[in-house]
């Protein structure tokens, strides 16, 4: 597939900026039989839980075809590959030898292996309500780290406690399917935890570049009567400050502290240790305003009429196949913002997601987004912020959770009958744009 889109040359990116594409184990790896069960497990097993009905038990069946997919890296030219461990896998027996296998191969092909430790797919018999959980966990990252370590430099700990925690506990909406509103705040308090301890196993296995994959999006108030600015103020609190404060300043946002479990000062020693790097997954900004008493669909989801919030449309810009609003200036936005606020609490910045859902091979609206959103990157650099690294997510169409399959993210097309591979044109462009820079 030929990039057809006429563009003006990328902007300069410094010697070492590290490029790369992201993936996660559950929605691409498939060979679920040679695993234990995950909550995604169980919860695609409910009807009526997942979109199109579909499973991921297959995917794109990259545990099988791991090789002609980094061969399909090699031919993009990133740097690096993010994908994602199954913790289930690693459980069952022989687990760990994929990602052997996994690791040798990406750095045969010269490309730098960052894998997330969790994604999502936590082993079935586990639960985030649960402390233990924490520990569990970062046992698990030691015996990772372990295997692999002599391997991997750059790790990251989560993805997305925020989303895991709000669709997957608060709302019901994703797994292990719970609908516990703010009874969802223990969650978010033992993923963090989770993180804080892991980052201990991981330094003492002698791992040395550590990040988290936390998503982040301006929050922008619906108009600015006080009852739209306090209901945006509070959801920015939920889905940005309540994941970034405690790892980058020590402590929750004011009145978020006393409604955690446990010894909460404590724990926040652990959750805030220090990151070698702080890893952002941007796709939209986010239009908020006061609640208006009754349930809304946003994105897909049913929001709730007692959130003291509502979330409206973003009108003006166009959208993705998803519904989502394309704005690359909010990228920007977001970085300075970050930058403003926490200051020398941030450590260096790396995108971990920024990616689009559009149908076609020929996806010029993909390659226009990704235009515009590291134009965006480099506008922030601009301004001072320490952006050291872009993750398009994703290189494969995939199992896209709730949605099944009818969500394609992927610069490369895949069939799901056949799994064939088809690089798609933005797939093009993007070669070709990190073949320019060199």
């Amino acid at each position: 597939m030929i990039a057809r889109m006429a563009t003006n040359p990328l902007p300069q990116f410094p010697p070492g900026f590290l490029w790369g594409v992201s993936t996660s184990a559950h929605q691409i790896e498939g060979a679920a039989s040679e695993r234990a069960p995950s909550v995604w497990d169980a919860f695609t097993a409910e009807p009526g839980r997942i979109k199109d009905g579909s499973n991921a038990a297959v995917a794109c069946d990259h545990y099988h075809r791991y090789q002609e997919d980094v061969a399909l890296l090699a031919g993009l030219g990133v740097d690096a590959y993010r994908f994602s461990i199954s913790w289930p896998r690693v459980n069952s027996p022989g687990g760990l030898d994929f990602y052997d296998r996994l690791v040798d191969e990406l750095r045969a092909a010269g490309i730098a292996p960052v894998p997330t430790l969790f994604h999502w797919d936590l082993p079935l018999e586990l639960d985030w309500l649960d402390r233990d959980t924490s520990q569990r966990f970062a046992d698990y990252a030691t015996v990772v780290a372990e295997r692999l370590g002599d391997r991997v430099e750059k790790w990251i700990t989560l993805n997305e406690p925020a989303e895991h925690t709000l669709l997957g506990h608060a709302l019901g909406a994703h797994a292990p399917g719970k609908q516990l509103l703010f009874d969802a705040l223990p969650v978010a308090h033992h993923q963090l935890l989770a993180h804080g301890l892991a980052v201990r196993a991981l330094r003492a296995a002698g791992v040395t570049d550590i990040g988290i994959a936390n998503s982040h999006g301006p929050t922008w108030a619906a108009s600015r009567h006080p009852e739209d600015v306090e209901a945006a103020d509070f959801y920015d609190l939920l889905l940005n400050r309540l994941f970034a404060d405690p790892l980058l300043l020590g402590h929750y946002p004011e009145g978020i502290g006393e409604l955690m479990p446990g010894d909460v000062e404590s724990d926040l020693k652990v959750i805030a240790e220090p990151l070698d790097w702080y890893g952002i997954n941007y796709y939209q900004p986010t239009k908020v305003g006061a609640p208006e008493g009754a349930e809304i669909e946003f994105s897909g989801l049913t929001l709730p009429a007692e959130l003291p919030f509502t979330v409206r449309e973003l009108e003006g810009y166009p959208v993705t196949d998803f519904g989502w609003p394309v704005v690359p200036e909010a990228l920007t936005e977001l970085l300075v913002g970050f930058h403003e606020r926490y200051g020398d609490r941030l450590p260096p910045v790396v995108i971990t997601e920024n990616g689009c859902s559009y149908d076609g091979i020929d996806d010029q609206q993909r390659i226009t987004f990704l235009d515009g959103h590291v134009r965006a990157l480099h506008r922030a650099r601009e301004q001072g912020v320490d952006v050291r690294g872009y993750f398009v997510w994703s290189l494969l169409d995939n199992f896209e959770w709730a949605e099944g399959y009818a969500r394609r993210f992927g610069l490369v097309h895949v069939d799901y009958e056949t799994l064939e591979r088809t690089p798609k044109a933005s797939y093009a462009w993007l070669r070709d744009a990190l073949r320019a820079r060199r």
